[in-house]
Order: C-alpha cells, then structure tokens, then sequence
C-alpha cells in the first residue's frame, strides 16, 4: 500500500514546499531521485504537473486539480490503514473523539449507556482540541466523535442528539450582566456569527481551552456565548451567564466517518440519542418546543 502511494507522496511534498530540495529533505530521500519519481508520474499521467525554473517550482493546472484530490486520497488510504490496523488487535475499542467541557455535560451516561447495547465494544475516550474532530475522524485515529456544531462535513455523517440554548458569558461587572435575559443586538451580535463566536474567541484570544476563556471573561477581556450545560457545569464568581432569547440553540452532534459499518459505532450513536431524550435535551423535544 505505502509502495503504490509513494508517487503521490512525493508529488504531494513537492507541491506542497514549491522546491523539489525541500520536498526531498521533507521525504528524507535525495533530489535527483525526487526529480525522477515526479518525471515518471508526468510521464504516466501525460501531463506536466510542475512548472521548474531556477528559483521556483510552480504548479500546472493539471497538477492543481491533481493535489486537490491527491491529499484526500491519501488521507482516506491512512485512515484505511489505521483501522484495518485496529479492526485486528485483540482488544478492539470504539475511540470516541471529545473536546473536554463540551460534551453538554452528557459523556458519562452516554458511556453507562453504550455500554448497554446489545452491539457495545469498549470504548475508549480521546480528548482532542477545538475543530480537531473532524480531523481525527478523516484520519482514522478517531471512530465517533461527540462535538457541537458547526463542524467540518466533509466525508463525515453525524445525527444531532441534544440541542441546548445558549447563554452570554460576561464579565461579572459588565454592565449587562445583571440583565434578566438579553438579544444578540444587546451583545453586537449577529444571527450569523453565533455558531463561530465561541470558536473565533478563543483562537482571537490564543487560549487552548475553556478554563483559559472563563478566565479572560472574569478579566473583562472578552465575552462569547457558550451552551447553557457549561453555564451549569462551570460557575465562576467573575463570570456572569445570561440567557440570550433570539440566540439560535447549540446543537450537540454524534459523528462517525461516512461508510462506517461499525455496530460498535451504531451502538453508541443510539446511546448518546436516548440518554440525550432522557434528559429532555433531545432534537425530537427542541422540535416540538
């Protein structure tokens, strides 16, 4: 498999560094031997994929559209890979990709009840970044994850199991902390930017998690909206969390590669739906609100 993908590897490095001595140092191979392997696949392809001169190696049309499909190919052969990998160890696991604070405070029960179904396979936590998700998902070190929307859809299925609304959270001597409810023109806020305000905050703001916004918040460095469930799970006196009446709900989402055929996965998408409705948080009871 590595042999039959290693044109597309190299082509891929080269495209990537615009120098074919950069790309071969990347690849820890020599250049001349990179510059041949390249001139072989034109040769098979029929196309000249790099434009070469003195200074810069530059791609041709034909090898645009060939890195645009190359690095998802190769993705999906890696994650092909890693789970064929798995699928043979003698203790197979479901890995379930989470953002620690943002599960809508459901994680443990979802896991008790995983367990439970008739198709369970042990499943095994990872704790991952915001926005890695998807990543592990496509890559295959991830088999579901559990994350709030909105998210990366490329190559991924997924089923909303809870949906939750949002709360403002402010600096505790904001003036509009002590307001009873607020709309998101009180905040500067538009309909659109909810779903990637919390998101943009924090890559604004340079923190790596929810404990480093809530401090920033206290400070009155920022504000965001947040899912109610952190409000409840996460108080701080210097933090005031406000509900935002036209604010559109967080949507809390089970995902799983597209093509799973996992039983372990289906089981613990049926888990995370059920403990979701048993907690009135399901997307069947926000639907009939």
């Amino acid at each position: 498999m590595a042999a039959e993908s290693r044109p597309l590897r190299y082509f891929v490095a080269v495209a990537e560094e615009r120098s074919f001595t950069r790309a071969a140092g990347r690849l820890g191979i020599a250049a001349p031997a990179l510059s041949r392997a390249i001139r072989k696949l034109e040769a098979e392809l029929g196309v000249r994929l790099f434009e070469r001169s003195t200074r810069v190696v530059e791609l041709t049309e034909p090898g645009t559209v060939l890195l645009a499909h190359a690095r998802p190919a190769l993705e999906a052969l890696d994650a092909a890979a890693r789970r064929a990998m798995r699928a043979s160890a003698p203790h197979r696991s479901v890995l379930l990709a989470v953002k620690a604070d943002a599960d809508g405070g459901l994680l443990e029960d979802i896991l008790a009840a995983a367990a439970a179904e008739p198709d369970a396979e042990p499943v095994a936590v990872r704790l991952c970044g915001w926005r890695e998700h998807t990543r592990l998902l496509r890559t295959g070190e991830a088999d579901a994850a559990l994350m709030f929307e909105p998210y990366d859809p490329g190559g991924i299925d997924a089923d909303v199991v809870a949906v939750e609304p949002r709360v403002a959270a402010l600096p505790a001597d904001h003036a509009l902390a002590g307001a009873s409810r607020l709309r998101l023109a009180d905040l500067g806020i538009g309909p659109e930017e909810v779903g990637e305000r919390a998101e943009r905050d924090i890559g604004d703001q340079g923190v790596h998690d929810l404990a480093q916004l809530l401090a920033l918040i206290g400070l009155g460095t920022t504000m965001t909206l947040l899912p109610r469930s952190v409000a409840a799970r996460y108080p701080r006196q210097a933090v005031a969390y406000v509900p935002v009446e036209d604010c559109p709900p967080a949507s809390l989402v089970i995902a799983w590669p597209e093509r799973s055929r996992s039983r372990g996965v289906a089981a613990l998408v049926r888990a995370a739906a059920a403990v979701a409705e048993s907690r009135g948080m399901g997307a069947s009871a926000e639907a009939s609100r």
